[in-house]
């Protein structure tokens, strides 16, 4: 594991975590030059997850500083690598969390190379060569192709970014659970934030019934209104929950913070799918009887394969969805973690790392 190696001679400017303390600084490193499968994406923007702040300050203690997180990044093709044939120069281009895998497993060959025991992230990994990965808190990004994703031309790269790691996260168990393409299931979102907000957006544009559920009363009106939620439940009212009881086919758990999942599995008929996607720092009670007496399923689901994500941006490009977003200069990055960790954004904050804020 090194930094760099010797092939590492292209000199990039970004924003880095370089210890515990949760702030990003101006960082300049080096990337690997051009591979013949690889391309060079000039960054245009790119998405902060709140992984980003767990990485930052070694909430889960695998940090390797400094850190430059970033993965759900949008560019444009600057470099192209002689075994590349699918993209060109000025291709509007996307990288999510992936940078590598084995590509040899049944997995990376059943393109499901996010489940592959040898995954790499796009940073914060170990690549092929044996250095550490860097993100798209950067001026310019080197991938291999095999990692990377066309953005349709009708989707603006801004409000795009998210979907790279939110979209796809969500996107995928609707996918396992038959959503995409069978309308008519009554969906049930729990948590209306950067993961909630999508899934609400493609489970109306999947022609589904839509129940977000919430602890809080007051993002009622924004669930119905600004997002076309048909019902909303408060989560901690009682009555509200026995009056939903039974009555949704699938739910998508979107919440971070330590919760029961008991109550939520009892707004699911029987057979029904809770799917998690949410990682709190702290095991999630699991109640027995609401499972059993129910025949309900518990799964998890952690982001998607490139081919997946090439699938739920066309999809997106279909039916025109994009993430809301609040665009932040470099300069506010620390600003965005800080409000961000106070959960106050609607939805994502997405930075505007060339500066040029665009149409692109």
């Amino acid at each position: 594991m090194a930094q760099t190696t010797p092939n590492h001679t292209q000199t990039v400017s970004g924003w880095a975590a370089l210890d515990s303390s949760g702030k990003v600084v101006p960082y300049t490193f080096k990337r690997r030059e051009n591979g013949v499968n690889d391309v060079t994406i000039e960054i245009m923007y790119c998405g902060i997850c709140h992984t980003d702040l767990h990485f930052a300050k070694n909430d889960w203690g695998i940090s390797m500083y400094p850190v430059v997180p970033g993965h759900e990044i949008t560019g444009i093709i600057t470099k192209v690598g002689s075994n590349v044939n699918k993209f060109r120069l000025g291709d509007r281009v996307g990288v999510g969390c992936l940078a590598a895998s084995c590509l040899e497993c049944d997995f990376c060959k059943s393109s499901h190379e996010n489940y592959c025991d040898q995954i790499q992230l796009t940073y914060n990994g170990i690549f092929w060569d044996g250095s550490i990965t860097y993100g798209g808190y950067s001026k310019f990004l080197v991938a291999d192709h095999r990692y990377v994703v066309r953005i349709p031309e009708n989707l603006p790269m801004d409000a795009t970014a998210p979907l790279l790691c939110a979209g796809i996260t969500v996107f995928s168990p609707f996918k396992d659970s038959n959503l995409v393409d069978t309308p008519g299931k009554r969906v049930g979102v729990v948590g209306l934030g950067g993961l909630g907000h999508v899934a609400v957006k493609f489970g109306k544009a999947f022609g589904h019934h839509v129940t977000v559920i919430s602890t809080s009363p007051s993002k009622e009106k924004e669930a119905r209104e600004r997002l076309g939620a048909d019902d909303f439940i408060v989560s901690t009212n009682a009555q509200e929950l026995q009056a939903a009881r039974r009555t949704l086919d699938f739910i998508v758990d979107t919440v971070s913070a330590k919760h029961s999942l008991g109550p939520v599995l009892e707004l699911l008929k029987v057979n029904g799918t809770l799917a998690v996607v949410c990682a709190p720092d702290q095991p999630m009670e699991l109640p027995a009887f609401p499972l059993i007496f129910g025949k309900r399923s518990v799964r998890g689901s952690m982001t998607g394969s490139t081919s997946e994500t090439q699938e739920m941006l066309d999809v997106c490009g279909k039916h025109n969805i994009t993430c809301d977003i609040e665009l932040v200069k470099t300069d506010n990055i620390n600003e965005a973690w800080d409000r961000l960790a106070r959960n106050d954004v609607r939805y994502r904050f997405v930075i505007d790392i060339a500066g040029r804020s665009s149409n692109l």
